[in-house]
């Protein structure tokens, strides 16, 4: 079974995201939630999603970092790692495709782009 792990420190986004994605139940699809970078690793290495919507500005360790240690020194590349924030500065985007996020989305996202690439992701297109 598939599994999401949605990441983000704000209630109303992580909200946001499971609403969006929540018809992938219906296929399946296990959602997660976490509401802070360590809580997301501890999980990534219990659960092993298939794909992360990862927050890069939260408490006690930020979207950078918890993607660096997944993609880095876990060598976890089977897990596909969506970074979200709201900055959107060229150098924050090259940061996070350096340690290795498969993509980088600002905020605020657009459902129907992130349900898309879910689709694509996990193939169920």
């Amino acid at each position: 079974m598939a599994k999401i792990l949605i990441v983000d420190d704000e209630p109303h986004i992580r909200l946001l995201l499971e609403q969006t994605l929540e018809d992938f139940e219906d296929d399946g699809v296990e959602l997660i939630m976490a509401e802070n970078g360590a809580e997301a690793l501890e999980i990534i290495k219990a659960e092993r999603p298939n794909l992360v919507f990862l927050d890069v500005m939260m408490p006690k360790m930020n979207g950078f970092d918890v993607c660096k240690a997944v993609k880095n020194e876990l060598a976890m590349d089977d897990v596909y790692i969506v970074l979200l924030t709201a900055k959107g500065q060229e150098s924050e985007k090259h940061q996070g495709l350096d340690v290795g996020a498969d993509v980088y989305l600002t905020k605020p996202f657009n459902p129907d782009e992130i349900q898309a690439m879910t689709s694509n992701i996990l193939g169920l297109a």
